[in-house]
């Protein structure tokens, strides 16, 4: 079931989050997220953008929310997507599932773009983007350095609510 997030579910997020904070590249975050952190994100994030959770059985497996591009403010119509997964619920269509809700919600609150930044390679998060039509539009070299290697991050945009407002 998707629903909204809630403060109490910042300690299963942050599980979710920490594991890929300590495993992998997908994030350029180097040390592990508290619960508070995470807490604090959920409320500065849930009071001006989507931020879904995929439960079942009790459990998060997974979550999805978008925040501000850039502060300026002619970017307001622009935001950036996340989507994260527990590890042991990948390619189970979750993440399909997350998108797709938070896609829909955010082109009924008026954005026009959606951006996802990936790090390189990651080819499932590629496939999950260009699934709803995201289309590469940069790649930036060794953006990153984590694990003792040097990280190239591209973006993907979505256009919604292609309207003149």
């Amino acid at each position: 079931m998707i629903r909204t997030v809630t403060l109490e579910d910042a300690q299963e997020i942050a599980e979710i989050y920490n594991y890929y904070v300590l495993n992998s590249c997908v994030t350029f975050e180097e040390f592990e997220v508290s619960i508070e952190e995470m807490r604090g994100r959920i409320e500065a994030t849930n009071s001006k953008f989507p931020w879904l959770v995929f439960e079942k059985d009790s459990e998060i497996l997974g979550y999805a929310y978008a925040t501000m591009w850039k502060p300026r403010s002619a970017y307001k119509h622009t935001v950036e997507s996340t989507v994260y997964l527990k590890k042991a619920a990948t390619k189970n269509g979750i993440g399909s599932l997350l998108y797709a809700g938070l896609i829909d919600q955010l082109t009924d609150l008026g954005f026009h773009a959606v951006i996802g930044g990936i790090s390189l390679p990651n080819e499932a998060s590629i496939a999950l983007h260009e699934k709803f039509g995201f289309e590469k539009i940069a790649q930036f070299k060794e953006v990153g350095y984590k694990f003792k290697k040097w990280i190239d991050v591209g973006y993907w945009e979505l256009l919604i609510n292609k309207k003149s407002i």
